[in-house]
C-alpha cells in the first residue's frame, strides 16, 4: 500500500512520524513524510522519503514563544501561536498534500496540518488516519492537555476537552475553509471532525488508555526506532568515558528563553557536575560553556539517555517518553502547551520531582530539582517504568492498525 503522512510542528512532532513511516516501509509499503524543512533530519537519518512543506517553524516559534513563555505558556498564547502558523500556510499545505497524496491508500495526519490532511482525504475519498502524541480524545479521566494541571475541577475534565478542541477548530476554521474551497472545491466545513480513527504514539505504561475512550482511539506505545548503527562523535565518546554518567540538559526546539538567562541559571545549578548540553534552538554556543559541560549536536535519545544520570528537559511528549523509557529521572521545565501535562505525568509516575515553568527558571529552582531527582527511590521507580515501556511494540501495533484501516473491501 501507499501512504502519505502530513504533519507540521517542531522536531518532536516530526520525529515519531518519521519512525512510523520507516516502520511502514519496513513492512513493505510506500510511505512519504511531509513536514517543515527544519525538522526533517530524522527522516533523512532513517532514509524515509520526505518533502518539505511551506513555512518556517523555527522562525515562527522564535518570534512567538519568547512572549508566551514570559506569560507562563498558557492555552490562550499557545492557541494563538499555533493558529497563526496554520492559518498562514493552510492553502499551501492543502496544495502540497493533495499533490503528494495522489494514488495513496490513506492519508496519515498530525500536528498543525491535521485539518488539511482530513480535507485532502475527504476530497480523494480515501481513509484519514489521525495520529498524535497529545491525548485530545475527550475523556473524564484527565483534563485537556492544553490546560495547566490543576486549573479546573475533575468533573469538568470531559467538557474541557470539547471546549479546547472547539476553540482550536474555530481559530483554524475560516482559513481552512477558504483553502478547501479554493484548492479542491469542497464545501466549507461547519463542524470539527470527531469520527476518524486516532492512533496515539503514547506509552500505556506512562499514560494508561482512558476507559471511556471510543474503540477508534488507540494507545499504541512510543514510536521510536533504535539507533543501533549510530556512532557518537569522538568528543562525545571521550567525554562519556572520562567519568561518571553526566546529566543531560536540553530544551529541544524551544526558543523562548533568553540565552544569557539560561546560562546564568544552568551553570550555577550544576555545581560543577559533568553535563551534556544540547543547544537546540536556544542560541547558546559551545564557547559559552565551562569545561565540565560539553555541547553536543543532534544525538539519538534512545542511544544517549541510558548513558546519562538524569535529563533536564522541556516536557515535550517525545522527550518525556524517551527519558522514561531509558529508566532515568527527569527534571522538567515546561515552556508552553502540553508540556505541563507531560511534566505532571512524569511527576505522578514518581520519576520526576515537581516541575516549574520555564518563566521561573533560576539557578536555585534548577539546582533544587536536580537534587530531588537524585534520589534512590525515584531512580528505582524510573527503572521499573522504563522496563515496562521497553516491552511495548508501539510501531508494530500502529502499522497493523494502519493496514487494517486502509484495506478497502473488494
Amino acid at each position: 500500500m501507499k501512504f502519505v503522512t502530513v504533519t507540521y510542528g517542531t522536531e518532536g512532532d516530526t520525529r515519531p512520524l518519521a519512525a512510523l513511516s520507516r516502520a511502514l516501509i519496513d513492512a513493505g509499503h510506500d510511505a512519504r513524510l511531509l513536514a517543515d524543512a527544519a525538522t526533517l533530519g530524522s527522516a533523512a537519518a532513517l532514509d524515509v522519503p520526505a518533502t518539505a512543506i511551506s513555512g518556517d517553524i523555527k522562525a515562527a516559534l522564535g518570534e512567538a514563544l519568547s512572549g508566551a513563555v514570559d506569560r507562563g505558556g498558557g492555552f490562550a498564547d499557545t492557541a494563538k501561536t499555533l493558529a497563526h502558523i496554520a492559518n498562514a500556510n493552510a492553502e499551501a499545505w492543502m496544495r502540497e498534500t493533495l499533490e503528494a497524496a495522489q494514488g495513496c491508500d490513506a492519508v496519515i495526519l498530525g500536528g498543525l496540518a491535521a485539518f488539511v490532511g482530513l480535507s485532502v482525504a475527504e476530497h480523494l475519498g480515501i481513509p484519514a488516519i489521525g495520529t498524535g502524541l497529545i491525548p485530545i480524545t475527550p475523556t473524564a479521566e484527565f483534563p485537556s492537555p492544553f490546560l495547566r494541571p490543576g486549573l479546573i475541577p475533575g468533573w469538568l475534565n470531559r467538557t474541557s476537552h470539547r471546549l479546547v478542541n472547539g476553540l482550536i477548530w474555530r481559530a483554524f476554521r475560516a482559513r481552512l475553509n477558504a483553502a478547501r474551497t479554493g484548492t479542491m472545491g469542497l464545501a466549507p466545513r461547519r463542524r470539527l471532525w470527531t469520527n476518524h480513527p486516532m492512533l496515539y504514539g503514547i506509552s500505556p505504561s506512562l499514560l494508561p488508555r482512558p476507559r471511556d475512550w471510543p474503540d477508534s482511539a488507540l494507545v499504541c506505545g512510543q514510536w521510536a526506532i533504535p539507533a543501533t548503527a549510530w556512532t557518537p562523535p569522538p568528543a562525545l565518546d571521550a567525554f562519556l568515558a572520562a567519568g561518571d554518567p553526566p546529566l543531560y540538559v536540553g530544551f529541544g526546539s524551544m526558543a523562548g528563553l533568553d540565552r544569557l538567562g539560561l546560562l546564568a541559571a544552568l551553570i550555577p545549578a550544576l555545581g560543577g557536575r559533568r553535563a551534556l548540553f544540547y543547544p537546540g534552538w536556544s542560541g547558546v554556543g559551545s564557547t559559552d560553556l565551562p569545561a565540565h559541560v560539553l555541547a553536543i549536536g543532534d544525538t539519538p535519545h534512545d542511544w544517549l539517555f541510558p548513558r546519562v544520570s538524569m535529563v533536564v528537559h522541556h516536557g515535550g511528549a517525545g522527550t518525556s517518553h524517551s527519558v522514561a523509557r531509558a529508566s532515568v529521572p527527569s527534571v522538567v521545565v515546561p515552556f508552553a502547551g502540553d508540556q505541563f501535562f507531560w511534566a505532571d505525568c512524569l511527576r505522578h509516575a514518581g520519576v520526576a520531582p515537581p516541575w516549574f515553568a520555564a518563566k521561573d527558571l533560576t539557578a536555585s529552582a534548577l539546582g533544587r530539582g536536580i537534587a530531588l531527582a537524585d534520589d534512590a527511590a525515584l531512580r528505582s521507580r524510573a527503572a521499573a517504568l522504563g522496563a515496562a515501556m521497553r516491552t511495548e511494540d508501539g510501531l508494530g501495533r500502529a502499522v497493523a492498525e494502519i493496514e487494517r484501516l486502509a484495506t478497502r473491501p473488494d
